[in-house]
């Protein structure tokens, strides 16, 4: 039973994991790789290692970026079955990806380690709670959080449908292993239009 609540404080409801897709697969629209693209650059190839149907890599390629496409589960896109969280050895300095959410701490640690340069994740904002995440942000180069300040619709495996999308809030967490101090919080719109 403890084990139940403490999911349920996790996840927001006791119903979500019923709810949720198996694999957390939940596309990034197109409008919110933009948004990331109109305050944030890359230096060096980038490694979309939760790359799923190819929804961010896609828009990072358009813009010119060398992507490095993985995921554990076939969807078409890049290198299947690959385990992020099993790899040893970095594929590119910057990770670009919308972490599956039942696996959001592990990831961040492992991207971290990974990368030498940037990390953005697209997370929901209330991931800035939780002791465990606390700790994580209090101890790495958390440089920015982008909040969307309209919301994204992000959708259960892609499929559009009347009763999901647009009732969560997202944000781009960045982090810069040249980054020193606290991080800055900005606002991002999903048309891409920069706040701050």
């Amino acid at each position: 039973m403890r084990g139940i609540r403490q999911q349920e404080r996790i996840t927001g409801t006791a119903n979500d994991r019923q709810n949720r897709e198996q694999d957390d697969f939940y596309p990034t629209p197109s409008e919110g790789v933009e948004a990331l693209l109109s305050v944030e650059t890359f230096e060096g190839p980038i490694w979309e290692c939760a790359c799923g149907d190819g929804a961010i890599s896609r828009v990072l390629e358009a813009h010119g970026y060398r992507v490095i496409s993985t995921d554990l589960v076939d969807r078409g896109y890049g290198q299947a079955r690959t385990d992020f969280l099993m790899e040893w050895e970095s594929r590119a300095p910057n990770i670009v990806t919308n972490p599956p959410f039942k696996n959001i701490p592990e990831f961040m640690l492992q991207a971290l380690r990974l990368s030498t340069a940037k990390v953005a994740f697209l997370m929901r904002i209330g991931c800035l709670e939780g002791a465990e995440r606390g700790k994580i942000y209090r101890s790495s180069p958390l440089a920015r959080v982008w909040v969307f300040s309209n919301r994204l619709q992000i959708w259960r495996n892609g499929e559009k449908t009347s009763r999901s999308g647009g009732m969560i809030g997202f944000a781009w967490f960045v982090w810069d292993h040249n980054h020193k101090g606290p991080p800055t919080l900005g606002w991002l719109d999903a048309r891409t239009e920069k706040f701050s």
